[in-house]
């Protein structure tokens, strides 16, 4: 795939959704780290649906610190893995008050030192809280970025690089979200909608679907 049909891709991207963002419910650069942490083997409805109670009782590093492990559990209790998450929310919690003055750092190897915290949720953090120019790959987009052909790559780290390397500048800060929502609700993982795509004469996938 070359450099126009890429720029064709997110300019039909961009003009469908001019300002994209994270499905998740957040206030601060906090709160989306705590989300994004406990997003993790859950759906984004479903995080919502928890830190909503969450927040309410503790929106600050130092308040959910105090809150501690067993008192955040009742909040994600219907997420998976929620008895490492509560640990791994306290920790930082702590950890961010204590290293930080109860900020989230803008930086990523800080960001990847915290529990719970690899990769993807660094970049996450630093895309969508601060409106840096990185892509988090997560499933969907893995995905999208081989299926259409437009960042092919073997591992994940390949693909973000990619992606990173051969997006346009002018929606490199987008990218992210125009991809998972791309990959969430159109090129769906066991059958695409390529009926209802609005880059199917672009994408380079053989198998297109007819409904």
């Amino acid at each position: 795939m070359n450099r126009e049909l890429r720029t064709e891709i997110f300019s039909r991207f961009e003009a469908a959704n001019p300002h994209p963002t994270t499905e998740l419910e957040f206030r601060s650069p906090f709160e989306l780290l705590i989300a994004v942490i406990l997003s993790a083997q859950a759906t984004d409805v479903s995080v919502n649906r928890a830190t909503r109670g969450l927040f309410a009782a503790a929106s600050t590093p130092a308040a959910m610190a105090a809150l501690g492990v067993e008192g955040i559990k009742p909040f994600i209790r219907h997420i998976g893995l929620f008895n490492n998450k509560a640990e791994n929310v306290a920790r930082t919690s702590a950890i961010l008050c204590e290293q930080f003055g109860g900020e989230v750092p803008r930086d990523r190897a800080a960001l990847e030192a915290l529990p719970g915290v690899g990769r993807k949720t660094a970049n996450v953090v630093l895309n969508t809280a601060f409106g840096d120019p990185v892509i988090a790959v997560d499933t969907h987009i893995f995905r999208v970025a081989n299926r259409i052909g437009l960042a092919p790559g073997r591992t994940v780290l390949e693909v973000e690089t990619r992606l990173t390397r051969l997006t346009p500048k002018p929606f490199l800060r987008n990218a992210h979200h125009w991809l998972i929502l791309h990959g969430r609700y159109t090129c769906i993982a066991r059958r695409p909608r390529c009926a209802n795509c609005l880059i199917a004469d672009l994408c380079e996938y053989r198998d297109k679907t007819q409904d």
